[in-house]
């Protein structure tokens, strides 16, 4: 008889994969900014569809996303996302890399960009820094936090 043997299998990932976004989320306060995202390009409609996806567990369906124009490539006005239809507004911000979701209930987040081509120090050093270390609890949780 043939001895038997176990075999294991064990995967380590070394970063999260990468259609999660790197989103910082503040708890619920009257801060002006919710949180901070760190997109992985700047490509508008190639990042979005992750973000958004993501923050439906905190805001229901999302609507609409205002963004700072200056701070993406060009994209169409709507964008389809999870089977429903998302309003894309550019707009000069003043304050620059700064944009507005808005949920079908209406309600909002307020999400500081870190450029894309910001290197791992420079974006570990603003709000999204917690965010970049191991998750101390599933994603899914956070984003309702």
């Amino acid at each position: 008889m043939a001895p038997f043997h176990i075999r294991r299998r064990t995967t380590r990932h070394r970063g999260p994969p990468e259609n999660t976004p790197r989103l910082r989320l503040e708890p619920e306060s009257d801060a002006y900014i919710d949180g901070a995202w760190w997109p992985r390009s700047g490509e508008l409609t190639t990042e979005l569809p992750g973000l958004l996806t993501f923050l439906e567990f905190r805001m229901g369906p999302i609507r609409r996303v205002v963004y700072d124009r200056e701070s993406w490539t060009s994209a169409p006005r709507t964008l389809t996302v999870d089977h429903h239809e998302v309003q894309l507004d550019a707009y000069p911000f003043e304050a620059g890399n700064t944009m507005y979701v808005f949920g079908s209930d209406d309600n909002m987040l307020v999400l500081q960009v870190v450029l894309s081509t910001t290197g791992y120090y420079s974006a570990h050093s603003t709000r999204l820094g917690a965010a970049l270390q191991p998750a101390r609890q599933p994603l899914d949780q956070e984003a309702r936090s």
